[in-house]
C-alpha cells in the first residue's frame, strides 16, 4: 500500500504519527497544500484504513507498569479451534499488550506489563495458566528499552 502513497501522502502521515493532534492549518502548512486539499487527503487515508484511528498514548512508566516480561507459549492442540478459542481467551487480559503467533520453536509470544514481579507471577498464575490449551511457557523479563516505538516509520 506504501507504495500507492505519494510524497505528499507521506508527509501528512509522518506528522500525524509525531502529533495526531496537529492543527489542519499547521499540518497544510508543513505539506505545501491549502487545508480543503490536506483534510481530503487525510479522509480518503481513513476510508482506505491505511489510519485506522487516533488515541491517547499513556506512559506505562508513569502509570507504574515498569516491568516487562515476553512469555512464549507452546500449545497442546494447533488445529483452527484451538487457535481460535486461545486468541478469544488472551484478548480479554488487559495486562498483555502484545500477542503474536509465531512459527519456530513456540506459537506465541505474548509482552506482558505489569507493576512488578510479584504482580507479574499473579498474572501468570491467575490468567495466563488458564489460558486455553497452554502446554508450557518460558518467560524472559527485559531489562532495558532499547527501542519502544508504537508506530511505523514510512
Amino acid at each position: 500500500m506504501t507504495d500507492k502513497l505519494d510524497a505528499t501522502n507521506k508527509k501528512i502521515l509522518e506528522a500525524l504519527v509525531a502529533n495526531a493532534r496537529i492543527p489542519i492549518t499547521e499540518l497544510a502548512q508543513q505539506v505545501g497544500l491549502s487545508k480543503t486539499p490536506v483534510a481530503l487527503r487525510i479522509k480518503q487515508m481513513e476510508e482506505m484504513g491505511l489510519i485506522k484511528g487516533y488515541r491517547a498514548i499513556l506512559s506505562p512508566i508513569k502509570l507504574g507498569l515498569t516491568h516487562v516480561t515476553y512469555v512464549e507459549v507452546k500449545m497442546t492442540d494447533t488445529r483452527q479451534q484451538a487457535l481460535e478459542a486461545f486468541n478469544a481467551a488472551v484478548r480479554l487480559i488487559p495486562e498483555i499488550e502484545e500477542c503474536y503467533m509465531t512459527a519456530g520453536g513456540f506459537d506465541y509470544q505474548i509482552k506482558i506489563r505489569s507493576r512488578d514481579m510479584a504482580h507479574f507471577r499473579k498474572i501468570m498464575a491467575d490468567k495466563i495458566s488458564d489460558l486455553p490449551y497452554v502446554r508450557s511457557t518460558t518467560s524472559f523479563v527485559a531489562m532495558e528499552a532499547i527501542i519502544d516505538q508504537s508506530w511505523v516509520a514510512l
